[in-house]
């Protein structure tokens, strides 16, 4: 992968489960074995919902992360794509 795109069209990978947690949840890859932590219940809504919005740029407003927030927030999906936890979704033709 050449690296994250925020305007681009992302959804949680197929191959992961999410586990609710108080703290946001764990994550896990069924694929590749790996095991994440989102401590954000607000990332771990920005992941559920990736797939309902055209862009990841477009989640991240429409689950209410600030302009102040946002840097970080898309710092953390592509640290998600990179560990192949959320997926580059195709686009319907």
């Amino acid at each position: 992968m050449t690296g994250f795109d925020a305007d681009g069209p992302w959804q949680k990978a197929r191959s992961v489960a999410l586990r609710p947690e108080p703290f946001g949840a764990l994550v896990y890859h069924f694929g590749n074995r790996k095991l994440s932590f989102l401590k954000s219940k607000t990332l771990v809504s920005v992941v559920e919902a990736l797939a309902e919005h055209p862009s990841a740029a477009a989640t991240l407003t429409a689950c209410g992360v600030s302009d102040a927030q946002r840097a970080a927030y898309v710092k953390a999906l592509a640290e998600l794509a990179r560990s192949q936890m959320i997926e580059r979704r195709e686009s319907p033709e």
